[in-house]
């Protein structure tokens, strides 16, 4: 992790944290600060296709190859879907206070969103805000689905384990019930004539 890591950090991602992938939130309503409705528009305009052609990998690699094979599309294809989608001073990702990956740290001006959705439980509501360099930042909650639990949840196949200690040892996106609050989609929208 970087230096100047704040108490947050510390309290709620832990030294290696990695790809977690409940697959798909719900949102609607919003808590928006500083963000106009043309922003919030073209945040999740960004932002569907990412979760649609990540919800279809997982759904097929689950029909072909099991628990097994969707520990890959999280690991490789996510990231793949999200550089693909992030361009045109559009980023994009996902990150937890329980990651798996540490390639999916959360960037800075997501950590009190996520202390948010900790601390209301249950808040499908997207936020948005203005960022200090003047872009967007928005976020949608994910929360766990029953076919996350093969990978994420309480009992994990022993075939999955060895999987996931194999390649993240550090693992901390185990122990999840369907419905619990999983993570976070992100998107940071660049400020005009920033990309």
């Amino acid at each position: 992790m970087r230096d100047g890591v704040g108490a947050m950090r510390r309290a709620f991602f832990p030294a290696v944290i990695g790809i977690w992938f409940g697959v798909l939130s719900s949102c609607g309503g919003g808590g928006t600060t500083g963000v106009g409705e043309d922003d919030i528009q073209r945040a999740q305009a960004a932002l569907e296709p990412f979760k649609a052609e990540l919800q279809t990998a997982l759904r097929e690699s689950l029909r072909a190859a099991g628990p097994e094979g969707a520990i890959a599309v999280c690991r490789d294809k996510a990231p793949e879907i999200a550089a693909a989608l992030g361009k045109d001073g559009i980023r994009i990702g996902r990150t937890s206070h329980r990651l798996r990956n540490p390639k999916n740290v959360s960037p800075r001006w997501v950590e009190p969103l996520i202390v948010e959705f900790l601390e209301k439980g249950n808040d499908r509501t997207f936020r948005a805000v203005r960022l200090p360099d003047g872009g967007i930042g928005y976020v949608e909650p994910i929360y766990v689905q029953p076919m996350c639990l093969a990978c994420h949840g309480k009992e994990i196949s022993p075939g999955v384990s060895e999987k996931l200690d194999a390649a993240y040892p550090h693992d901390n996106g185990r122990g999840f019930d369907a419905g619990d609050f999983r993570g976070v989609y992100w998107v940071k929208l660049s400020a005009p004539n920033r990309k």
